[in-house]
């Protein structure tokens, strides 16, 4: 039993390291997108007055969800085309690293939606506005740290990025800016511009990869 589970170990690591290439060109195209569906939706949020801590939790929760489905699009995409299977072992591990972050992040953005409209107006807009994205942040650095696992040392470089921002933010407290701008402005910047610069930086490396 033991030297099958270390066979299946192996392999899998054999096979990520083998696919490693397929998920880096996939990488930059994937990036881009989230970083445009995030600078996008916090265009919109700003301007569309998103700015009661509950419509704010619901908005990016469902906004979240955009560049989910289409990253594994985007993956599946060039699984295809390169004619390797889509939803193997070593994708299913990849999933598996993704999922406790991701879904710590979502149970406690469901808690505080229904909480954060029978809260004190106070707490409610520090909870929802202040707390939540930070939160977000963190784990979603965790996150691409834990994908990262078998791939070079961008991409855990990149989660650090996030976490790192994300624990100074904590440490700064509650801003004298405006809440929903601040809570716009926090998503807006990590989840659209840092990806839109890491996508950027992806995309050209790669080409002068693929010329040389």
């Amino acid at each position: 039993m033991a030297n099958d589970w270390a066979t299946e170990h192996l392999q899998v690591i054999r096979t990520l390291m083998e696919r490693a290439a397929i998920y880096r060109r996939a990488l930059a195209p994937v990036m881009l997108l989230t970083g445009s569906i995030g600078l996008l939706a916090a265009i919109l949020g700003w301007s569309f007055k998103i700015d009661s801590p509950r419509s704010f939790v619901g908005y990016w929760t469902s906004i979240s969800l955009l560049p989910l489905v289409g990253s594994y699009l985007m993956v599946r995409r060039q699984s295809l085309k390169d004619a390797e299977p889509f939803w193997s072992l070593p994708t299913r591990r990849v999933t598996q690293a993704l999922l406790p972050p991701l879904a710590v992040g979502f149970i406690a953005s469901v808690i505080s939606f229904f909480h954060v409209g029978t809260a004190e107006a106070n707490i409610a807009n520090v909870i929802g506005k202040l707390w939540l994205p930070i939160g977000w942040v963190i784990l979603y650095g965790c996150a691409l740290h834990a994908a990262g696992f078998f791939m070079r040392r961008g991409i855990k470089l990149f989660g650090w990025i996030f976490i790192a921002g994300g624990c100074g933010l904590f440490a700064l407290g509650i801003p004298d800016v405006p809440r929903p701008l601040y809570a716009h402005g926090v998503m807006g910047f990590f989840f659209g511009v840092l990806h839109l610069a890491y996508g950027t930086y992806l995309y050209f490396t790669e080409k002068a990869k693929n010329e040389a």
